[in-house]
């Protein structure tokens, strides 16, 4: 199966990655993705800065009696202002001096000084003792150079697409722990081009370093919609991913002041009370049995049962139908158990949820997809309104798509998407949605069953049970030429296990072994 990848932009991203990860040298990947990253996210807001600067400088139009020294003149127009000691050309002067470690923590914080919706979010790692200094000064050169001969607003670009790259290759080194803050692109797509958030609010309350934001935004972008017709918000709980969401979000100039964090979490501080979301995307803690359940018994969320404290899984589910608006649609990524536990009240959840018409539809994951999990996944798609808006009535039914065996091994230990898996999936979802979709059953692949399917299946909702086995494909040869076809190769290598048995024998007497 083709990628569909732009090659020519990922080879320069991963041979940018190489470079990177050269310098790093004995530092762990978990603490060196930051002091990559801020830097990544210095350049950024450098290079917007100087373009405005330059343009104020000019004194032409509206800046014709500008001072590009004046910090309101960039507030104004959505652009960070960067104290001259934060500037990338000063830094990158001092690039090979011994005090580079420490001009840098102080052009963070004389950045954060100076724009309040940055204060507290970025590193401020770089003056540690472990950080080789030289190899400092060779990244800060390695990327300055990313943006050479591109246009100012490419660079940008750019710069957005490697910082997003070089978060997936993190993840992927630091194994389990980085899968904490990053989901695979992959994923992402997939639930993005199911759930279409063209207009409204999309909310993650486990938001990790911000990628359900930035697929949405792209999607709407890429669908000639208006970015500004969307507004997101999100919480997440550990505050090292917090602040490299905010900087993913302020690298493509996305507003991430309604990404809250606290350690608490979402479930004891819900940070959003109030908030009914038109599109919820989301990939929680597979199993988590460190929620606080215990203390939540009795939550208003609990609609249709109470969780397990052992297991989140519902609770996510639950606490996600409390903010979805009533024509709201979500998607969450859980553990394939929740489709079939019958343990611990979730399996009346689950039909809970089912008899209250509010599943649409669920997707089974190949393997090897995430980076820190080998459980197998799934997705599952709730609707709160599930007739209008263009669509057909789709009431009592749910669509059950197995992808399991769809994807292609991008490495040696994890699989992606192309973009004509992701077409297949998203496709097969939206023509059994629209009332002229021409969507047909195809057998080991999709399904879609009613509530009664459902009930004799004691609401269990794996997509093996209901779409099938796929058919094998008829390779036109008959069956009792493939039999004298097979029969032959078993006899030949019958006979080569005999003679290999015969030249152990005689070459174990040789040194004086004899097998009885």
């Amino acid at each position: 199966m083709a990628k569909n990848n732009n090659y020519k932009t990922e080879s320069f991203e991963r041979t940018l990655f190489k470079a990177a990860d050269k310098l790093r040298k004995n530092m762990d990947a978990a603490e060196y993705k930051h002091i990559v990253l801020g830097l990544i996210f210095l350049k950024y807001i450098s290079d917007a800065f100087d373009e405005l600067y330059t343009k104020i400088k000019e004194g032409k139009g509206d800046f014709a009696y500008a001072n590009p020294e004046e910090p309101d003149e960039y507030r104004a127009e959505n652009v960070f202002f960067v104290p001259q000691i934060a500037r990338w050309s000063y830094l990158h002067s001092c690039a090979k001096l011994p005090d580079i470690g420490k001009d840098v923590d102080n052009a963070m914080e004389a950045i954060e000084k100076e724009n309040q919706t940055l204060k507290g979010i970025l590193p401020k790692v770089y003056a540690r003792p472990n950080l080789d200094k030289a190899a400092l000064g060779g990244l800060i050169d390695l990327i300055g150079n990313i943006a050479l001969g591109y246009a100012a607003q490419k660079s940008k670009d750019v710069l957005g697409r490697v910082y997003e790259y070089f978060l997936g290759e993190f993840a992927s080194a630091e194994g389990k722990k980085g899968g904490q803050f990053y989901t695979p692109k992959s994923i992402v797509r997939i639930m993005v081009e199911m759930v279409e958030p063209y207009k409204g609010r999309v909310f993650d309350p486990a938001c990790g370093s911000g990628g359900m934001f930035i697929m949405s935004e792209k999607f709407v972008e890429s669908h000639q919609g208006r970015v500004d017709d969307i507004s997101i918000y999100g919480q997440e709980s550990n505050q090292t991913t917090y602040r490299l969401c905010r900087m993913n979000l302020a690298i493509r100039g996305i507003d991430g002041t309604q990404v809250k964090w606290n350690t608490e979490g979402s479930f004891l501080n819900d940070l959003h009370k109030d908030l009914k979301a038109d599109f919820i995307l989301a990939n929680p803690p597979f199993n988590d049995s460190d929620w606080s359940g215990q203390l939540l018994q009795n939550d208003l969320r609990w609609r249709y049962g109470v969780p397990p404290a052992s297991n989140a899984n519902f609770a996510w589910l639950q606490h996600m139908i409390y903010h979805l608006s009533p024509s709201g649609v979500m998607a969450c990524v859980l553990a394939n158990g929740s489709l079939s536990s019958q343990t611990n009240n979730e399996g009346e959840i689950r039909k809970a949820l089912i008899e209250n018409d509010l599943v649409d539809c669920i997707v089974a994951l190949p393997k090897q997809l995430f980076y820190n999990t080998g459980i197998p996944a799934c997705i599952w798609f709730i609707s709160r309104k599930r007739v209008g808006n263009g669509d057909r009535k789709r009431t009592g039914e749910i669509l059950f798509i197995d992808a399991s065996d769809v994807g292609y091994m991008e490495d040696r230990t994890h699989r992606a998407f192309s973009d004509d898996d992701i077409a297949k999936i998203a496709g097969t979802y939206h023509k059994w949605r629209k009332r002229d979709g021409n969507y047909e059953d195809i057998k080991g692949f999709c399904k879609s069953a009613t509530i009664e399917d459902i009930s004799k299946h004691n609401f269990v909702l794996t997509p093996g049970r209901y779409v099938g086995i796929k058919d094998e494909e008829d390779d036109g040869i008959p069956f009792e030429e493939k039999m004298a076809e097979l029969t032959k190769t078993l006899s030949e290598q019958m006979a080569e296990e005999k003679r290999l048995d015969e030249e152990i024998k005689k070459q174990l007497e040789n040194i004086g072994f004899t097998l009885k």
